[in-house]
């Protein structure tokens, strides 16, 4: 007779000898998962559990064995990695209590049982001591997993599949294994060679931890059979010169070269850095005779500052390549020191980008240099976890732990890694434990702080030789084929380092490559066309104002609308933020394509951009600004997590790999910047000169004094000013929206590239005063320094000021016009235009004073950086500073207290009032 099954599952029937097997399966099913079966089958065998009869004890101590099965495979699933062998330099660890048979109420009578495996790799059906035995292959050997914290079903059953079924073996045939004991080979004789060549020389020798060679090697080989076309590595110092010489090819005798300093005196083209700081590309032929593009990305001394910067290039080129749905064909992948990895917030920062719509990159392959040790800071000192690696849980990351000193199963979890990454397009960690055979740098000495630890490392033999002694022992060589492998790699490194000793060398870089073609000229002020023609911007301006049919828009943003097209149209006046879109349309016409994020970009800090519009009947979103026609730019403007580091690390990587895209940050506040600094100060304002790579990345801080207190009142000027040199940025403290517009397209229609810093204005966006005509668009340029605009040629006082302090001044020279005032404004701080200043101020012969009077404190504006420049030009005139004096914070916080500095400052510069002694304003050569 039949049973449907179907039914049965549907509801409880009668239970018959009919159905008695079945309905044993189903009882299985419901002690592992009661919510798998529907309702009726849940309350049936409730009731069941509860009945005496002798057939019902005997299933229900037999549901009560497989429900302890089934509890014992997940234990070793989450637990496992606590039973695994992963410190190369302890024995084998005591199995975790916890995972003894005893502790699931087994005893060694019931191993023989044969039990349901369940989802478990391998048979559906086996002996209790068999599971065990996959349980422990698969999880308690060299690599010790944590995927469990995953809430995907889907992952966690894909991961499994992959490890149980190979019982997290590596498996490698002869000719795979020759191949890791060649790169170990390469990875130790280079250090070795190093230390015997150049000793005492500092290099952060990757001794202890060779089997990354093999490792990132692996990645390389297999990248192009997943998919992959390039790789963006991003690491610290530790290891790179090795990573450098043996995964990306960079020549023996370059690298040479740069520990003998044999090299033609400026071929860095600038200041230069130090040689394991330094990034390199290039192309990899695997053994398929594929290639996939490398390029190691430079990174400071900050260890993990380099993260965000690779994420960003990663999504640049992504783009480039037409990636931007699966994101599968440029790989990130970075290295990481463990001490690094949970001590510094960049890391959690960055891991917290990773699934986010506007700087996702589909995965993050990240590889730990586990070497169990910080500077001098064992793990017990430097972190709250048990793992380095438990900050990544919080996004769902598996993690592979993985014992440095087994080559073959390193490089079996990088493997496996790779493939989940082109799988699932998520983050995922492997943790090599290892150790650093020598101190921090190879002049520091490790046993003063840790002796026992290196008692251990001294008397440790090499990975090389340990997997040597093993490809020996297994047969798979012998000791002359080793031999021969080394002998001719010491003969390759030998013949490098003659070379490297023979001759001068210049230094290898790789600047304005590729997209960078044609932006490699020095700064200049010769004047670029940044004025566009008026049907441009009317065509642009009707796409800001159109909305879409049975777009439900804000009334407060729809009102505005028809005034910003009739001011186009009509040649009137516009304000800051319709510039800006002006500015951006007109690029994006011109095939200019434009990325803007920040905190609350798109509906802008003070409600004034609008570049996002929400539907209010659906939250539908339409942009504006990429419906003004066919054959334009697209415009990207993203609301960035509540972070400063990564995002603006992530924008300049950005910027690093599309140069013609028009790529900016904008704080919330000009004051939020201060949690980027470590940003700017080791990428943006430097690269140039360290690393030849520069960025014509704009930042957008808010600023101008408001009487909102201090933490809102200054970007900070003279941070950024102390840091200019060499031309190596631009900082423009603007005053209408016409110099706003010109300095966003000036800044994509040079010859070369420097990232530029705006002191974006705040109350300015609705000051009446601040606001341009638009025939300055359609025929202006941008203006360093501007003059005044009565141009008072009989003025003996000329006061020169920036931002929005103009339009204080203006306001009280209309009221009462002294008549012997003249006002300049300085729109870019840096590179100053000196030129100009001395062909303005030169028709000012009169003038027997120059004042120069800022809102910020004396020590935070800019007078710290122009009062040098204007001693220098004005050699003969009386020099006066007016404005805030010394101050620890950057504003007062009483807004009436403000109120009166400010009114003082304006009638001091324009009325030459006296300065009372009651406020913070000194004049020049007062104390602080």
């Amino acid at each position: 007779m039949a049973i449907n099954n179907a039914n049965l599952e549907g509801r409880a029937p009668a239970v018959t000898s009919w159905n008695g097997d079945y309905v044993d399966d189903l009882y299985d099913r419901w002690k592992d998962d009661p919510q798998s079966l529907s309702e009726s089958w849940q309350i049936f065998f409730q009731g069941f559990e509860m009945a005496m009869c002798p057939r019902a004890c005997v299933a229900s101590s037999r549901a009560d064995k497989q429900s302890k099965v089934a509890n014992l495979i997940y234990a070793y699933r989450t637990r496992g990695h606590l039973a695994a062998h992963l410190n190369p330099l302890d024995e084998r660890p005591t199995p975790d209590p916890g995972l003894s048979i005893g502790k699931f109420g087994f005893d060694e009578n019931d191993l023989d049982e044969v039990f349901d495996t369940g989802h478990l790799g391998g048979p559906k059906r086996a002996k209790l001591r068999d599971i065990i035995r996959i349980l422990k292959e698969t999880y308690c050997g060299t690599i010790g997993v944590q995927y469990t914290h995953i809430q995907s079903s889907e992952i966690r059953r894909w991961l499994e599949r992959e490890m149980e079924a190979r019982r997290n073996k590596s498996n490698f045939d002869r000719e795979k294994k020759l191949e890791v004991l060649e790169r170990l080979i390469d990875a130790e004789m280079f250090e070795t060679f190093i230390q015997t060549r150049y000793p005492g020389q500092k290099r952060f020798s990757l001794e202890g931890a060779e089997t990354l060679i093999p490792a990132i090697h692996a990645v390389v080989e297999s990248a192009p059979v997943e998919g992959i076309e390039e790789i963006v590595l991003g690491m610290a110092h530790r290891g790179r010169l090795n990573v450098l010489a043996n995964i990306l090819d960079k020549s023996y005798a370059g690298i040479f070269t740069e520990f003998e300093g044999n090299v033609i005196p400026d071929a860095y083209g600038g200041d230069g850095d130090v040689k394991y700081h330094k990034g390199f590309s290039s192309v990899h032929r695997n053994r398929f005779r594929h290639d996939v593009h490398l390029s190691l990305t430079a990174n400071p001394s900050h260890l993990e500052a380099v993260d965000p910067v690779v994420e960003g290039k990663v999504r640049a080129k992504q783009r480039q390549h037409d990636d931007t749905v699966e994101r599968k064909k440029i790989l990130p992948l970075l290295v990481h020191g463990d001490a690094a990895f949970i001590g510094q917030g960049l890391v959690a920062e960055t891991l917290n980008l990773s699934q986010l719509k506007g700087y996702r990159t589909g995965g993050t392959l990240h590889i730990i240099i586990n070497n169990q040790i910080g500077f001098t800071t064992s793990p017990q000192e430097a972190r709250s976890t048990a793992y380095c690696t438990d900050v990544a849980k919080m996004i769902g990351a598996p993690v592979f732990h993985v014992n440095g000193d087994d080559p073959e199963a390193t490089v079996y979890a990088t493997e496996l890694a790779l493939r989940f990454r082109q799988e699932f397009g998520r983050d995922v960690i492997v943790d090599m434990f290892c150790y650093r055979r020598h101190g921090h740098d190879e002049g520091d000495e490790p046993a003063f702080t840790q002796p026992i630890l290196y008692k251990k490392i001294k008397s440790r033999p090499s990975v090389m030789k340990l997997y040597t002694k093993a490809l020996v022992a297994g047969g798979d060589l012998n000791r002359e084929e080793a031999s021969q492998i080394a002998d001719n790699f010491q003969s390759k490194l030998q013949h490098h380092f003659k070379q490297a000793k023979s001759k001068v060398r210049e230094v290898e870089t790789q600047a304005f490559d590729a997209l960078w073609q044609g932006l490699e000229e020095p700064f200049s002020y010769e004047p670029v066309v940044t004025a566009v023609p008026k049907k441009d911007l009317v065509r642009v301006a009707k796409a800001l104002t159109t909305v879409p049919d049975d777009f439900n828009l804000n009334r407060k943003i729809a009102r505005h609308l028809p005034g910003r097209l009739e001011a186009v149209e009509k040649d009137k006046y516009i304000d800051w933020t319709f510039a800006e879109s002006l500015a951006f349309g007109s690029l994006l016409t011109e095939g200019t394509p434009v990325r803007l994020s920040g905190q609350d970009s798109q509906r802008g800090t003070f409600s004034q951009r609008h570049a996002v519009w929400f539907d209010g009947e659906t939250g539908e979103e339409f942009i504006p600004l990429n419906h003004i026609g066919e054959g334009q730019a697209r415009f990207c403007v993203y609301n960035s997590p509540l972070s400063e580091a990564s995002v603006l690390g992530f924008e300049y990587g950005y910027s690093l790999a599309e140069p013609r895209m028009l790529v900016l940050w904008e704080a919330q506040f000009g004051d939020f910047v201060n949690g980027a600094q470590v940003i700017i100060d080791q990428f943006l304002v430097s690269s140039q000169s360290k690393w030849q790579r520069t960025s014509g990345m704009v930042l957008l801080l808010p600023h101008g004094y408001e009487g909102q207190g201090a933490e809102h009142s200054n970007a900070y000027l003279e941070r950024y000013l102390a840091a200019c040199a060499q031309e190596n940025i631009q900082v423009c403290n603007l005053s209408t929206p016409a110099q706003y517009f010109h300095a966003l397209r000036r800044q994509m229609m040079r010859p070369f590239r420097r990232p530029l810093i705006i002191m974006a204005p705040k109350s300015m966006l609705r000051n009446k005063r601040a606001v341009s005509p638009v025939s300055d668009l359609i025929e202006g340029r941008f203006e360093p320094i501007i003059d005044d605009p009565n141009t008072p040629l009989d003025a003996t006082r000329l006061v020169i000021c920036s931002g929005k302090l103009f339009h204080d001044l203006e306001e009280a020279r209309e009221k009462d016009d002294p008549g012997d005032v003249a006002v300049i404004r300085i729109e870019q701080f840096y590179p100053l235009c000196h030129e100009q200043m001395l062909e303005i101020t030169s028709r000012y012969t009169k003038a027997e004073e120059i004042i120069w009077t800022q809102e910020e404190p004396k020590n935070r504006g800019g007078w710290s950086f122009i009062s040098p420049w204007l001693r220098h030009l004005f050699p003969d005139k009386r020099l006066r500073y007016i404005g805030r004096g010394y101050a620890a914070s950057p504003a007062t916080g009483s807004l009436k207290r403000h109120r009166e500095e400010q009114e003082h400052i304006v009638n001091a510069a324009i009325y030459g009032d006296p300065i009372p002694h009651d406020v913070t304003i000194l004049p020049e050569g007062a104390a602080a």
